[in-house]
């Protein structure tokens, strides 16, 4: 076991590793890179996911409303933290609710449990995805138009992919097999792109970015637990609904906060140490759900 999760879990870790070294030693300028890979790579993994033939949504509904209790019930659990430890709740409570399902999660379902992973990983990003635009958007800043939403490439991906697969369109084989080839770039590049943002960053806020890092799976793999015991799930499923909740906070939270002024350098920390402190947990959630 402890093998199968070391092999399951070296590619990730490696992949980040020499984004880290590349970092520190040619300090490359990543953000066009990962401008493309949000624009156009990570949707077209989407819209190949979802609207392959033998998707179908219907199937994945429990595990959509699961993934929906996961992520606001941790974000509830982060605010209530926040009020213990007296930081403010919008710097806390996002990065509970928001991991890292994208750069992580979506490699790690496939290294763990296969191509099949993929399309039930892929239903757990969209749901976090669509919630950290709107919802998340709007905790940091309550004025903001939630119609710009739709803008996002991934969630027009997302909906033109379920319009697609829920349709039961075909897509040409020839234009299918060159969205998927460009989906295969996204991972690999995510992975690398952190480890260069991980070599980049400073830790200004060690005790909250430890508390952060520690609480954000901790909160996740409880509530995980327990929904696994109460939503009816395939195995499948259920081994991945326990890995998205040990999964660190998302990149994403930082660039959020950033945006909205709210106290970015607190939150750089809690998504840098979870990311580092994910060597620890993300074993766990392995150990527990294979």
């Amino acid at each position: 076991m402890l093998l199968r999760i070391v092999s399951i879990l070296f590619p990730l870790f490696a992949i980040t590793a020499v984004g880290f070294l590349v970092g520190r030693r040619m300090r490359p300028d990543l953000s066009q890179a990962n401008k493309l890979n949000m624009d156009v790579f990570v949707p077209a993994l989407v819209f190949g996911a979802l609207a392959n033939k033998s998707f179908h949504i219907t199937e994945y509904l429990p595990l959509l409303g699961a993934t929906v209790v996961a992520v606001v019930g941790s974000g509830l659990a982060g605010w209530g933290v926040a009020r213990i430890i007296g930081v403010a709740p919008r710097t806390f409570a996002p990065p509970m609710m928001f991991n890292n399902c994208g750069n992580l999660g979506l490699p790690l379902a496939v290294l763990a449990f296969g191509e099949q992973a993929l399309a039930p990983a892929v239903v757990m990003f969209m749901v976090s995805n669509l919630l950290h635009f709107t919802f998340g958007a709007w905790l940091l800043d309550h004025n903001i138009k939630l119609l710009s939403v739709w803008r996002v490439p991934s969630v027009i991906a997302t909906l033109s992919g379920l319009t697609v697969g829920i349709a039961g369109i075909e897509v040409w084989p020839p234009a299918m097999l060159a969205i998927r080839m460009l989906g295969d770039i996204s991972i690999p590049l995510m992975l690398f792109a952190l480890g260069v943002r991980i070599s980049e960053s400073r830790i200004p806020a060690i005790r909250l970015g430890v508390i952060g890092a520690v609480a954000r799976p901790a909160i996740g793999l409880a509530l995980s637990a327990v929904l696994v015991m109460l939503v009816p799930l395939p195995e499948r499923e259920r081994a991945l609904l326990l890995v998205f909740g040990a999964l660190p906070p998302a990149v994403l939270n930082y660039m959020f906060a950033e945006r909205y002024n709210q106290e970015p350098e607190k939150v750089a920390s809690m998504v840098l140490l979870g990311n580092l402190m994910a060597v620890i947990f993300l074993p766990l959630a392995l150990a527990i759900g294979l």
